[in-house]
């Protein structure tokens, strides 16, 4: 990634997907050349918490809604310490942020952190592209970055690909930290760091656990050492075929059948320590209207997503597994992909959305007390 903060928002700028179709706008955030995979997120709201969602990691995000930035950006609802995504294409942005816990606009927090973007793109025409064609490589090039499109084009198709891409490790903490429990200390959690949001360990130190959040590298007995009622696998970017250590390391917390939560990237952790495949999506779920039936209840959820691969495993049977009985609990009404598991011999689960849900929506909130409920279970 080349880079310049001069000139952001004034400069021409052009799109160009690696299957030869280009789009030009102007620059958004900083100037200069970046790559990634091409995806689209439906959210209307939370732009700040999907710039900062480490599960974006080497991914320009399509935002589909075609006003983008009017509350600004505040310090308080940033999901990690920093922007992840590699790139960010909209077609509206907001001339002046309005919103009373704005401290700047949207524009000069991209060009802060040197997060080249592009403004002015018919995204409605990008987003149907990418639903025909697939999810893709694709540069953003604005300024001097500019050159004859079959030079950029060629640049574009030199980039990596998702598939294959072990990138997990690159946004996980390096160092073991505590959230503690807000209250009551009532369980303790040793928390598997794959690119988590912070929303997640605040969610469950709302419900009187202590959070022991630990790299992606972490040994089964660093997990141990911390004596946990509960162990969770955070969401994460990149393939989880790429994933051996995670899948091993979870392997070893089923041996021991000690209750377990995963979600998103965790959740296609436990679909691989259970023993299924894992595939790419055609161009996958981003964005807070994607609708989900609990089959375990029947009840339908709107909630958010962010994946691009998916657990394969059968919907209309329940499969023996090396750790006992194993079933599809969460079916998303799009495409009936696997939203969820669940084993039926242990306290073990995980979905592939996310239940934290900032910003919005809430109805996946209960699968934290459904955690809860395992521990409490184990503990008795």
């Amino acid at each position: 990634m080349t880079i310049s903060t001069r000139g952001a928002g004034k400069a021409p700028a052009v799109l160009v997907l690696e299957d030869g179709r280009s789009f030009r706008g102007r620059a958004y955030g900083a100037v200069g050349e970046t790559f990634g995979e091409a995806v689209f997120s439906t959210g209307m709201t939370g732009y700040q918490e999907t710039l900062t969602d480490p599960s974006y990691h080497r991914q320009v995000v399509v935002m589909t809604a075609p006003h983008v930035g009017n509350t600004g950006v505040n310090d308080e609802d940033a999901e990690s310490k920093r922007i992840w995504v590699s790139g960010y294409v909209v077609r509206d942005p907001a001339r002046l942020p309005s919103n009373w816990r704005s401290r700047r606009s949207l524009d000069e927090e991209l060009t802060s952190q040197g997060v080249v973007g592009i403004s002015g793109v018919d995204t409605r025409a990008l987003t149907r592209h990418l639903r025909e064609r697939g999810a893709m490589r694709v540069g953003i090039f604005s300024g001097n970055a500019i050159e004859d499109e079959g030079v950029l084009l060629a640049k574009v198709r030199q980039a990596p690909e998702m598939a294959g891409a072990d990138l997990a490790a690159e946004v996980a903490t390096q160092d073991a930290y505590v959230v503690p429990a807000i209250g009551t200390r009532k369980f303790t959690v040793a928390a598997i760091d794959l690119g988590i949001k912070g929303m997640t360990p605040h969610r469950m130190a709302e419900r009187g656990i202590e959070v022991h959040v630990l790299p992606a590298t972490a040994t089964l007995d660093e997990v141990y050492a911390v004596e946990p009622d509960g162990v969770f696998f955070s969401n994460g970017p990149g393939d989880p075929s790429t994933a051996e250590h995670p899948v091993s390391l979870m392997r070893g917390v089923l041996e021991r059948k000690t209750p377990l939560f995963g979600i998103c990237f965790g959740n296609q952790i436990l679909g691989r320590a259970l023993g299924f495949g894992t595939y790419k999506l055609k161009y996958g779920h981003r964005g807070i209207n994607q609708p989900v039936q609990d089959r375990t209840t029947g009840k339908v959820e709107v909630t958010a997503h962010n994946h691009g691969f998916a657990v394969d495993a059968p919907l209309d049977r329940v499969s023996d597994t090396e750790f006992g009985r194993a079933e599809v609990s969460h079916v998303c009404l799009n495409d009936q992909v696997v939203e969820g598991l669940q084993l039926l011999d242990q306290a073990a689960f995980s979905v592939q959305y996310h239940p934290e849900a900032a910003a919005g929506p809430h109805d996946a909130a209960y699968l934290f007390d459904r955690f809860v409920s395992l521990m409490e279970g184990q503990r008795a």
